[in-house]
């Protein structure tokens, strides 16, 4: 794919890099457990597309002195465009953007999506795959594919839109094309035992995948597992069972060399998404599209989660965004938060550097208990959590925040 004219390599200089991430707000069916925005109905698909391009060009001198480094294609569920409709996104984004020589390009994608026709078509019905050159052919160069679970009875508890087969054959033809894929994977899901567990993961190990993102079952307000739960139609998550079904996922997934670099993410050497990282070491990004959030270092923005508002704002040239300035608690407390959850730990120096010496000492005064606890430790001026803590990761940096009282 050729965008020679327009790249990195521009003679204005360039002070680092950014993501750009765009939401695709559209999924076939909703899974109970999801609290995303999106919608079932595809009918404003062609006008949301044409105002997601809208988007790209009215902020396009945001970060007019940085370099895209990575595209994000999440939702939602992103494989439902077309390929002309994603072409013609990362299009725009070329146009309107420095990009860098080789972005990473990511797609979030449903296995049912993916893999060709149905089973019940003869061989000589049915057509080529031809999908996974199309998005090689448009630049896209890694996968993120929603597999969740290879058992039946956990898709259809988390009322899934693919079935068991369709998760394995969808990864059979897509190591074929692609190198750089991740899959996701839930645990402690009603009903899911520690032996089924283990199988889901060996079976993932099997399609040789060099990156595992891995989610506990999140029961989220509004969400019809939720309600199902409430009425005692599905057992409630069970949080001791997630903690050993956690533990089991670290020790397999460590001992088939995956490097855990994140608290929900597994990979091997040279395969972390590269997006998410720069999420998780303050890196701006962009997001484009209904309920996208952006962030430029000291600001945060988020756009209007509905679709129709979205797209009526942008036809008028407006982008529908609310914005706010982060103080520097915030600043401190989110670095906090995303620090402790990776391999890179919190910089001491950082935090001096950054909010003061005074958060230094604040730091090094609260995380005192947890290191005596063995939750926490420190190694070459950094606060990392050790790996009992891990799955307590976000309430020990809960107990780190700089509150404001007043």
């Amino acid at each position: 794919m050729n965008h020679a004219n327009k790249s990195a390599s521009t003679s204005r200089k360039l002070d680092g890099s950014f993501g750009i991430y765009i939401h695709i707000p559209f999924c076939k069916q909703a899974c109970h457990y999801c609290d995303f925005h999106f919608s079932t109905s595809l009918n404003k698909k062609d006008e949301l597309v044409n105002a997601l391009a809208k988007e790209l060009v009215l902020r396009k001198d945001e970060f007019k002195n940085k370099y895209v480094a990575t595209i994000y294609f999440g939702g939602g569920t992103p494989s439902l465009l077309a390929i002309e409709e994603l072409k013609f996104l990362i299009d725009e984004v070329y146009k309107n953007y420095n990009v860098s020589e080789k972005p990473e390009i990511t797609i979030e994608a449903n296995p049912d999506d993916l893999i060709s026709e149905p089973d019940s078509l003869s061989a000589a019905e049915m057509l080529p795959l031809t999908i996974f050159k199309d998005y090689k052919t448009i630049g896209i160069n890694r996968l993120s594919i929603g597999i969740q679970s290879f058992y039946e009875e956990d898709l259809k508890l988390m009322n899934r839109a693919h079935n068991s087969e369709e998760a394995k054959k969808c990864l059979e033809e897509a190591t074929k094309h692609f190198d750089n894929i991740s899959i996701d994977l839930i645990y402690s899901i009603p009903g899911m035992s520690n032996e089924r567990w283990i199988d889901n993961i060996e079976t993932a190990l099997a399609f040789d995948i060099p990156h595992i993102s891995s989610y506990a079952l999140t029961v989220e307000p509004k969400t019809a597992l939720a309600t199902f739960i409430k009425k005692g139609i599905i057992k409630n998550v069970d949080d001791d069972l997630a903690q050993e079904q956690f533990h089991i996922l670290i020790e397999k997934l460590e001992g088939a060399g995956f490097i855990h670099y994140e608290l929900s993410n597994f990979g091997k050497e040279g395969y972390f998404s590269r997006n998410n990282s720069a999420y998780w070491q303050g890196i701006p990004y962009l997001g484009i599209g209904p309920s996208a959030h952006s962030f430029d270092g000291k600001h945060r923005g988020w756009n209007v989660r509905n679709n129709s508002k979205y797209i009526k704002s942008l036809d008028k040239n407006i982008v529908p965004i609310e914005t706010e300035t982060l103080s520097i608690n915030d600043r401190y407390n989110e670095y906090i938060m995303t620090g402790l959850r990776t391999i890179w730990g919190v910089s001491l120096e950082k935090v001096a550097q950054e909010f003061g010496e005074s958060y230094k000492t604040y730091l090094l005064a609260q995380s005192e208990k947890h290191i005596m606890e063995h939750l926490l430790y420190l190694d070459d001026g950094k606060l990392l959590v050790t790996k009992k803590g891990k799955f307590l990761s976000d309430g020990i940096a809960s107990d780190l925040f700089k509150i404001n009282l007043s």
